[in-house]
């Protein structure tokens, strides 16, 4: 058997519908530690009132944000996988079935970079990244929607020879120039090294990871407990109103490169939509978030 065009457009259309509804359980948990030590009042109230609308959203089938941004998926291929049909276009042909069928209706959030013309259509959407894996006989697809605050603030430095040190405070410089105007609580996704284009990848898949989950290299997860802390010192706090909830996680991955090294950084906002599934040669379809 084969995973299907018609399946993969029924799966992407749908993970991106849900997306919009609900945020994954991971942040809900968060948000509840977050309201047990926060201690601001202003902020306390913030982060209630997020984790309400949250459950309100997914009790009632309702949009959690107006702004459903624009729909992005990362797809890992199993190399036991088989395809038949045009895998690329039942992404395409899938959410422009969604935009004319959900309810309720989504605004015109696909925007032409160079005209600001507004649609539900345009180049290279939806945006698509993959990647091979293991011998699994599947597709693994995550959808994150990408609106203003898991876009606007993100940032790549190139560095030379740099030091750990330097490093870290490339990674806070970039997060203090955002300051509380992505939205947060916020994921914070780090890619460091390899070339511009990898090291941006890097930093998106980081921003996938839930929370609780840290780098298997200590090393590397020292260096995110180390950033979490400093970045939720900062206190810009919920939504920009103080206190010491600014990221839940600080997310780090890297790759080899050369003397120069690249770091970036990207945020997803309190909502950190995500959600993902997987469809086996079987044409069974798995639900993981």
């Amino acid at each position: 058997m084969a995973i299907t065009y018609e399946l993969v457009k029924e799966v992407t259309a749908n993970l991106y519908d849900w997306s919009l509804r609900r945020i994954p359980e991971s942040s809900k948990a968060e948000f509840r530690k977050a309201l047990a030590t926060e201690t601001e009042p202003q902020a306390r109230q913030t982060l209630a009132f997020m984790l309400d609308s949250a459950e309100r959203a997914e009790t009632t089938g309702k949009f959690l944000c107006s702004d459903a941004g624009v729909p992005s998926y990362s797809i890992k291929i199993g190399s036991g996988a088989r395809m038949k049909g045009d895998i690329r276009q039942a992404i395409v042909d899938g959410f422009a079935e969604l935009t004319r069928a959900i309810q309720p209706p989504l605004l015109r959030f696909v925007t032409n970079p160079l005209t600001n013309e507004r649609s539900f259509h345009g180049k290279d959407m939806p945006l698509v990244s993959w990647d091979l894996v293991g011998e699994g006989d599947y597709l693994d697809i995550t959808c994150a929607p990408k609106a203003l605050g898991g876009g606007r603030w993100a940032a790549v430095e190139i560095l030379v020879s740099p030091s750990l040190d330097e490093i870290e405070r490339c990674i806070l410089e970039i997060v203090l120039r955002a300051g509380g105007q992505h939205c947060p609580p916020v994921v914070i996704g780090v890619g460091i090294g390899g070339t511009f284009d990898h090291a941006a990848k890097l930093s998106k898949d980081a921003t996938l990871r839930p929370f609780g989950e840290r780098n298997s290299e200590p090393m590397v997860a020292e260096m995110e407990e180390r950033l979490t802390r400093a970045v939720n010192q900062m206190g810009f706090g919920p939504m920009g109103v103080g206190g010491a909830t600014t990221t839940f996680g600080v997310h780090i991955e890297y790759a080899s490169g050369h003397g120069f090294t690249p770091v970036a950084v990207s945020f997803n906002c309190w909502i950190n939509r995500r959600t993902r599934a997987r469809i086996y040669n079987s044409g069974v379809v798995e639900r993981i978030e």
